[in-house]
């Protein structure tokens, strides 16, 4: 059976966009994990504020390495996030992710994005297939 660090070291060799994004796995364990990026030029909307599809994707990959780390492949089947405080360009970002519920074939997970202070920036919730299909 892998480790959850060997199943992320997978997952990342094929995820062109976390690391587009620079993605750095922080911590990772059993249904939990967090990840950060920091904001650069290209992550910015026209207001000059991070794209919310920036901190909806960091937060996504922190799911998927989370949920997936058991060992059984998970794909996610309903996401939401609330966008609470704008993040600039120069902020590090970090998107920690906590397991709320895993069944057999289902888990909710919860992510925290917050900046280099600890400001909340994004609340986001997901909800994840989980197979019987192994890494």
């Amino acid at each position: 059976m892998k480790t959850p660090q060997e199943i992320v070291y997978l997952m990342m060799q094929n995820d062109a966009f976390s690391q587009w994004m620079n993605v750095e796995v922080q911590k990772i364990g059993a249904g939990f994990c967090t990840v950060s990026c920091k904001v650069n030029s290209e992550m910015l909307n026209g207001f000059h504020i991070l794209h919310g599809g920036i901190s909806y994707s960091l937060a996504d990959s922190a799911l998927a390495f989370a949920s997936n780390s058991y060992g059984n492949q998970c794909v996610s089947i309903e996401t939401s996030i609330s966008h609470t405080k704008p993040a600039k360009l120069g902020d590090t970002l970090f998107a920690t992710c906590e397991e709320l519920h895993r069944g057999k074939t289902t888990g909710i997970y919860e992510v925290k994005v917050t900046n280099q202070d600890q400001k909340l920036i994004a609340l986001f919730k997901g909800t994840v297939h989980v197979s019987e299909k192994k890494w």
